[in-house]
Order: C-alpha cells, then sequence, then structure tokens
C-alpha cells in the first residue's frame, strides 16, 4: 500500500521528444535534421554546433530562422498472469507533443574575428498527456481495493496526468582566428526552465465509500541556469577537426503550488480506523513524505549535463563533404530529482555521421543518421518518465532561391529499441509483472538562410 501511493513522487514528467541526451537537445538548425553530423561546419549553424569554426565564416552579417514540428508516442505495454484472478494485458498510450519549434541564429565575420549568437528550446521541449492514466496507479490501487474486498467493477477511476517541460536558451560567441589554419572560441548560454505537472486521479462509484481516494495536482516550476561553452576547430585544406565542451547548467526549480490534494475518501478512512488504524496511520506518513516535494517554495534539481563534441568534416570534393562526430552527455554527474542519475550506468553517448552533395550552385541534398546509448538501467525507467536506446535517420536538402537566400527542408524520424523491465512482486503486489517500453518520433522542419 506504501508502494500505491509513490506514484506522486514520480509526477516529474521528462519531455524528451528532439535529438540528444536525456535532458539536452542538439536539433535547432534544419541542416542538423538533414544530415546530423554538423559539430565541423562553417555555415551559420555553427553558431550553436562548432562557433570556433565561425572564423573561416561568410565575410559579414548572416541570419537563419528555422522550424519544427515533432510527433511523439510513449507506449508501456503491461502484462500481469493471474492477476485478480485473471490474465492481465493492457496498453497505456502516452502521447508528447510539441507546437512549432523555432529558432534563431545570427553570425558577423570580420576579417579574423566573428560574434554569433542563438536562441532555441535548449532542452526537452514539449508537453507529455496520458489520458488514462499509468500502470503504476491503476495496478496498485486495484490491488489496494482489492484487499478491502472492493473488486474493479464496483468503483469508477478518473485519471489523468499532463506535463510541460521546456528549457529555453539564449547563446553567445566569440570566435577568433589564433592561427591559419586553428581557431577558437568561447562562449555563455543563459537557460531558463519552465515546466508545470498537472493531474488528477478520483476512485469513486462503490455504494459504501463514495470517493475512495484522490490525487490533485497543479505544480508550477520555473529556474534559471548558466552554461560557459569553448571550442576549437582546425582546418587546412579539405580536413576540419572540431571539438566544443558545454559545462553543466545548475538548475534548481522552485515550485509554485497552486493545488496539491492526496489522500483517502472519508468514507474508507473511517473504514481504515475502525478496522486497520495502523495501516491508516502509516498511510498518513508516507502521504506526507511522498508530497513534501510538492509543497510551495520546494526546489528540485534538473541540470543539464556537461557535452563534450568531437568531429572531423572532410571535403571529398568542392560539391560533397561528409563528417563523423561524438558526443558524450555526463548525466550521471548533473542530478535530478531523487538523485535519480545514479541509477544510469554511465553517461549517454552519441555517434554521428552524415554527408552532403551540392548538385548544382542551386540544389544541396543531405541525409546522416546518429545512434544514441542512454546507458539505461530498469530502476532509471519509470512509467512517467523513461527512455530507449535509439538509431536516427535523416534527410532533406536546401535550395537557393538567390544568392544570398536560402531554403532548407528535412524529415528525421527516431527508431527505438523496446525497453523490457520485469518484476516478481509488481508494484509491491503479489504477481509478475513485466512492462515493455516503446516510442516513436519524427520530426519535419523548414528554414531560411539570409546572407547580408
Amino acid at each position: 500500500m506504501k508502494k500505491f501511493f509513490s506514484f506522486i513522487a514520480l509526477m516529474m514528467l521528462g519531455l524528451q521528444v528532439q535529438a540528444g541526451g536525456l535532458m539536452t537537445n542538439t536539433n535547432y538548425h534544419i541542416a542538423f535534421d538533414r544530415m546530423f553530423a554538423r559539430g565541423a561546419t562553417f555555415d551559420i549553424d555553427a553558431a550553436f554546433s562548432n562557433p570556433a569554426g565561425l572564423a573561416w565564416g561568410h565575410e559579414g552579417l548572416q541570419l537563419s530562422l528555422n522550424f519544427q514540428k515533432p510527433w511523439q508516442n510513449r507506449d508501456i505495454d503491461l502484462t500481469i498472469p493471474g492477476f485478480l484472478g485473471q490474465d492481465f494485458q493492457k496498453k497505456y498510450n502516452g502521447k508528447a507533443s510539441a507546437p512549432i519549434v523555432p529558432a534563431l541564429f545570427a553570425a558577423y565575420k570580420r576579417d579574423r574575428w566573428a560574434l554569433s549568437a542563438m536562441i532555441g528550446i535548449v532542452g526537452s521541449g514539449g508537453f507529455v498527456k496520458y489520458d488514462d492514466g499509468v500502470p503504476m496507479f491503476n495496478v496498485m490501487l486495484a490491488s489496494m481495493l482489492a484487499a478491502k474486498g472492493i473488486t474493479p467493477d464496483q468503483y469508477h477511476l478518473d485519471s489523468q496526468m499532463k506535463g510541460k517541460q521546456y528549457i529555453y536558451g539564449g547563446q553567445v560567441n566569440f570566435s577568433y582566428k589564433l592561427f591559419d589554419c586553428l581557431s577558437a572560441a568561447v562562449g555563455l548560454r543563459a537557460n531558463y526552465y519552465d515546466g508545470y505537472y498537472r493531474g488528477h486521479v478520483i476512485a469513486d462509484g462503490h455504494a459504501a465509500f463514495g470517493e475512495l481516494a484522490v490525487l490533485r495536482l497543479d505544480v508550477d516550476q520555473r529556474a534559471w541556469g548558466f552554461a560557459p561553452i569553448v571550442s576549437v576547430d582546425f582546418h587546412k585544406g579539405p580536413l576540419t577537426v572540431a571539438a566544443r565542451y558545454e559545462f553543466r547548467t545548475k538548475i534548481n526549480t522552485e515550485n509554485k503550488t497552486n493545488e496539491l490534494e492526496a489522500g483517502l475518501g472519508t468514507a474508507l478512512q473511517q473504514y481504515l480506523m475502525m478496522n486497520d488504524p495502523v495501516t491508516l496511520q502509516a498511510l498518513g506518513t508516507t502521504l506526507g513524505a511522498k508530497t513534501a516535494p510538492y509543497q510551495d517554495g520546494v526546489k528540485t534539481r534538473y541540470d543539464m549535463p556537461s557535452l563534450l563534441v568531437a568531429a572531423v568534416g572532410y571535403e571529398i570534393t568542392p560539391a560533397v563533404r561528409a563528417s563523423v562526430e561524438y558526443h558524450f552527455f555526463d548525466d550521471k554527474s548533473a542530478k535530478m530529482a531523487g538523485d535519480r542519475q545514479k541509477t544510469l550506468e554511465h553517461g549517454t553517448h552519441e555517434v554521428l555521421a552524415g554527408i552532403e552533395w551540392d548538385i548544382n550552385d542551386r540544389y544541396t541534398v543531405s541525409c546522416g543518421g546518429q545512434r544514441t546509448d542512454y546507458g539505461l538501467s530498469d530502476d532509471y525507467q519509470q512509467n512517467t518518465s523513461f527512455a530507449c536506446d535509439s538509431y536516427s535517420l535523416g534527410l532533406g536538402g536546401a535550395v537557393n532561391l538567390t544568392d544570398r537566400m536560402r531554403l532548407n527542408l528535412s524529415y528525421f524520424c527516431t527508431l527505438y529499441s523496446d525497453y523490457k523491465k520485469g518484476s516478481s512482486n509488481y508494484l509491491g503486489t503479489p504477481y509478475t509483472g513485466t512492462e515493455v517500453y516503446s516510442r516513436t518520433n519524427h520530426v519535419i522542419g523548414i528554414g531560411l538562410d539570409y546572407k547580408f
């Protein structure tokens, strides 16, 4: 019964609907979506992916405006043989989405130096909604009530959970060509976390008890964080070798609690007081502990991890360019709610590759791929926040509308590996349960680059 209420502590929904690590996005410019490996570029998207490379970029001012639309599903397929006298199997559908996601780039180069800036959604970025609740609540509720002789046909469950998580970022960089083949850049990114968690779970309808249990939660969270960024770029002939390091961003959000209610219905409380006071007292203690993190003014950590990037680009011909890239997100050193980062086996490893071909002076096509390994564990995976290792594939093209204006178009999808998690006493019940976590992700994008 204690575990039944632990779902309250798991309401913090991780909403990653874009490419990158557990808390960090890496796709801002459409060129990334259609090629992925952009860590050695000199184009306008280098304002994020390779600031030092802008020392070899366009002379003068350039701007870029980008829009992306992602779609994602998160499903939990639950199987519990013999649960309450029958084999139970149900797929819980979670729909994650985001509106049109914009990003703005700007850069100005003169001789050996360049200034650049980028504004976008640098972490998480989306909404998630569970219309039918999640297994960790439904199963425990049914098990608890069955122990008191209340079967599922004697009550109605009204359950819905939703959340939003955005980290907005603004980055500025200064780049300088130290030698004819070597440049460096320093930068700073300001990050603003904006999220909310809203939900209700109400079980009622039994003739004797009326409202059996209730949870109502409405919490807003906001915070600022800052991260220095350094990068270097070696460029000689057709070869470019670049590296970038983003320091960890400490984000310590503070609750603004609009509503927080969790407990048993009055009639059920009276029943337990008369028949099982020990359980009632234990529930009161548990509820106090589990709801404490959501009280007004309480702070919760959502750090963005440090990121190391190494990239190699090569100009095979004047019209064909290829790149390979490696990312390491140090997730285990970035604090999460409840120190959840400690359950990861390792930080996130990503390998990227891409190729770009100028068909002629007007048209360019490109494609790329990315492999992401999060270092997941059973203890890290939760019904309301889970991840799956993946492969991503992207393609698209660019059209030079004029000598100064370029249109970018892209599509990429992510192919996730299902994660299977089993337990011999599922959620504290005497049953064996198996959860299979699965995800889908699709993103389309359009952007416009302009050189003055």
